[in-house]
């Protein structure tokens, strides 16, 4: 079983926002097959299906991008997993807007989604897929950014982004960390 797990906040204000990349990676993903995230279960919008014959469940945590982790914690009580089961798909300043990036370990990285979620696995190593937003410009500040939705550059580059992350989920998913940091970690 697969714990996919996309990170982002609730609510319509923060629906199309840089923050919100691993709910619209989730969404893709649902989409492309047949899924309805829409089950309402420790604290998060989830939905499941099997891939290749095993289990995988999709989730979208309803609380503040900084209290992730406690949903995450509750997903894992509740169908019966492990961290190693995880792959958590979320936003990155830190690569340039559309770089994906699938790693089986790491730091929070100054994301404080990821630290919530570290520090309710007391440090255990889970899957990750990065989706990058790229940097703020000079001057503001990095909270209200990725909070901003996106600019008209991005909207139109943002259908293909999501699409390339949702492959990276799967590549991840059906072929494993290597097969999927090998072909999503170079630039597009």
């Amino acid at each position: 079983m697969k714990l996919v797990i996309g990170l982002g906040n609730p609510g319509k204000k923060y629906e199309r926002t840089r923050h919100n990349v691993g709910f619209l990676v989730i969404d893709q993903i649902a989409s492309e097959n047949g899924v309805k995230v829409k089950s309402k279960r420790c604290n998060a919008l989830v939905g499941e299906w099997s891939s290749r014959s095993e289990k995988v469940v999709l989730a979208k945590p309803q609380v503040y991008m900084n209290r992730s982790g406690e949903t995450v914690r509750a997903l894992i009580r509740e169908f019966n997993a492990s961290p190693q089961d995880i792959v958590l798909v979320y936003d990155d300043l830190d690569l340039p807007f559309g770089r994906i990036r699938v790693r089986s370990k790491g730091s929070a990285g100054g994301h404080r989604g990821v630290a919530s979620v570290i520090e309710s696995l007391a440090g255990a190593q889970f899957h990750r897929v990065r989706v990058g937003i790229g940097r703020p410009p000079e001057g503001m500040d990095s909270a209200d950014y990725v909070l901003e939705p996106f600019s008209a550059r991005e909207v139109a580059e943002l259908d293909s982004v999501v699409s390339r992350a949702s492959q990276a989920v799967t590549c991840l998913l059906d072929d494993g960390s290597e097969k999927a940091m090998a072909q999503f970690n170079r630039a597009p």
